[in-house]
């Protein structure tokens, strides 16, 4: 589904971004994954990563000219990963939303769902998609950098 599509669903609006409010994010991603390897639980470490790549997914949808639309806000945007990026990232928006659902638990339901090796794999889901994503900044919206 392309995301003119998505914008007919009311799932996505409009929204003209601007370096400042891309660097801004990109601030917000860096202070998460620095907060992220902290010695605090591994449930506040999970959703420290999870608020990185969701940012990571915002700055995507955000650069492509498009913000998520009023409800299911974390759901939409990292539904456009693999719309952004391409198909073959859809893998990496699944399990951004498993995280997504975990992240929920710990923080609305009980603690110690997340184990150490769940936000270490974050962590690093998160660093390796921070690069493919200044990447893809490069060649598709420099202006933005």
């Amino acid at each position: 589904m392309s995301l003119k599509k998505f914008m007919a669903k009311n799932w996505l609006r409009p929204h003209k971004t601007n370096k400042q409010e891309i660097g801004d994010l990109f601030l917000i991603v860096e202070r998460d994954l620095k907060d992220s390897e902290s010695s605090i639980s591994s449930d506040w470490r999970f959703g420290i990563a999870y608020n990185a790549v969701l940012k990571l997914c915002t700055i995507l949808l955000y650069a492509s000219g498009f913000r998520s639309g009023p409800s299911s806000h974390h759901m939409r945007t990292i539904a456009m990963l693999p719309e952004i990026l391409g198909v073959e990232r859809k893998l990496d928006a699944d399990y951004i939303d498993a995280c997504r659902r975990k992240r929920n638990t710990v923080e609305y339901n009980y603690v110690g769902g997340a184990s150490d090796a769940d936000a270490d794999e974050l962590f690093e889901f998160t660093i390796s998609l921070r690069a493919d994503i200044l990447e893809w900044l490069e060649h598709n919206h420099s202006e933005y950098l």
